[in-house]
């Protein structure tokens, strides 16, 4: 009988550490579980958190780059001569709200405007990239036949049937270009030839030649009897030209306008700050009054491109 009892007690001791020992398993589970929520909310938050700062600083580098345009059109508008700031792409430095401000202005007259250049100068602006002077005339006749307002194919051109022919989805547009970028819609045309040629592009000059006073790399290369490194070499020494003296000869005999100069610019501000984030704008605006009493319109803008 004692026995018994024994055995019956053994038995319930062991069924109560069975029972303690899938409680113990049971509070480590919920632990673990425990801790990895908590974990997850810790992870979340940082990355909100961080998120948040960056989206602080773009927004805050974003505005300050913006600061840097309205800058540039004060420093346009400047009576002093003297100190007005040069529209030749050299770049321009400020600090301002712990940020480095980097400032670069392009009169457009010195590029090459697509809508009115001559053949001359859109075949030099073709060959500068370094191709043959037959595909550079063939491209030329085919921005020509874009731009001009009758279906007459040129020697070399486009007009719709050759674009059906190639399977393009559209015809020559027959009309004058609205933007840059269009340019690209042209039969032959990519887009590595587009970055390279951009820069030294434009719509808005309304000349059909270029001022070499602020004229960019790629605009004097167009020009003939101009190699890269006679542009580099006068672009260099135009940068050391004070106010008032006289500019440097290009490699061809071209004498620059002594700073004439159109209304309209390009301009580029990067805003950098103290933690290295940044951001960049890249617009056009041309001075004038508006019905809103701004001394400037924007007619192009685009900014952080690098997002």
């Amino acid at each position: 009988m004692r026995l018994l009892v024994i055995h019956k007690r053994q038995k319930k001791d062991k069924q109560k550490n069975k029972q303690k020992g899938v409680a113990l398993i049971l509070v480590l589970w919920v632990t673990v579980l425990l801790t990895v929520i908590a974990s997850s909310f810790a992870l979340s938050a940082r990355v909100e958190g961080i998120q948040a700062k960056m989206v602080f600083d773009t927004t805050r580098a974003r505005y300050l780059a913006e600061a840097g345009l309205h800058r540039a059109v004060y420093e346009l508008r400047n009576p002093d001569p003297e100190a007005r700031w040069v529209a030749d792409g050299r770049i321009y430095k400020m600090e301002f709200a712990d940020a480095e401000i980097e400032i670069q202005i392009t009169d457009e007259t010195g590029k090459i405007d697509i809508n009115l250049a001559s053949d001359e100068l859109l075949v030099g602006l073709f060959a500068s990239l370094g191709m043959s002077d037959e595909d550079a005339m063939m491209l030329t006749e085919r921005v020509i036949d874009w731009r001009d307002n009758d279906n007459i194919k040129g020697l070399d051109g486009a007009e719709d049937e050759d674009y059906e022919a190639a399977g393009y989805k559209y015809g020559a547009k027959d009309a004058l270009f609205d933007t840059v970028p269009e340019i690209q819609q042209v039969m032959g045309v990519t887009y590595e030839m587009y970055k390279k040629l951009e820069p030294a592009i434009t719509v808005f000059s309304g000349s059909r030649n270029i001022n070499i006073a602020y004229a960019p790399l790629q605009a004097l290369m167009a020009l003939e009897g101009v190699e890269r490194e006679d542009a580099q070499q006068f672009i260099e020494e135009r940068e050391l030209v004070e106010t008032g003296d006289e500019m440097p000869i290009l490699a061809n005999g071209q004498a620059a306008v002594a700073r004439g100069g159109g209304v309209a610019f390009s301009i580029k501000a990067k805003a950098t700050l103290s933690n290295k984030h940044w951001a960049s704008l890249d617009a056009t605006i041309r001075l004038g009054g508006t019905v809103n009493g701004r001394p400037f319109r924007i007619v192009r803008w685009r900014d952080n491109e690098h997002l």
